[in-house]
């Protein structure tokens, strides 16, 4: 049986119990340097636990996967939030899950606006970076430092994410 989950539009709200959205459309925002630049100031928090913890920042260089996705595997990162923030304006695919008692639980599947990234919260089951189309490069935002920040879970049945 094929477990099919479609992907539905990146939003605050629908997010909210996973992470943070990082775009524009932010109330807390002023003009620094003379109003020659607009900084939405806040948009997430990172988050660094456990011994020598400190946050990385990095580049990703990320290739497509083939659409529908085929979803067999979601991780997680105990000690540390991860943020992405494609640096380009093209969209890509979300899924997150709720943890259950036996691991992670039904996939939510959202697609980001273009210019849209997103921060997931510690300890947040989450798919793998899925840009869709083409390759695209992310900024990266993460903890660093000493301890096992990654779980990872297999699904006995893998899930098909299906764009809209």
């Amino acid at each position: 049986m094929t477990r099919i989950i479609t992907a539905r539009p990146l939003t605050r709200e629908a997010f909210a119990p996973f992470g943070d959205v990082l775009d524009t459309d932010w109330e807390n925002h002023f003009p620094i340097n003379n109003g020659k630049c607009e900084r939405f100031h806040g948009l997430a928090r990172a988050e660094a636990e456990g011994p020598n913890a400190h946050v990385l920042i990095s580049l990703f260089k990320a290739t497509p996967y083939e659409l529908p996705l085929t979803l067999t595997m979601v991780e997680r990162h105990p000690l540390g939030s991860q943020a992405f923030m494609p640096l380009s304006l093209r969209p890509f695919l979300v899924v997150v899950c709720h943890d259950g008692p036996d691991g992670p639980g039904t996939p939510h599947a959202f697609l980001t606006a273009p210019g849209q990234g997103v921060n997931y919260h510690r300890n947040v089951w989450h798919g793998v970076l899925t840009p869709i189309g083409q390759p695209q490069d992310f900024l990266v935002v993460d903890r660093g430092g000493e301890g096992d920040n990654l779980e990872e879970f297999h699904f006995v049945e893998p899930w098909e994410i299906q764009l809209p």
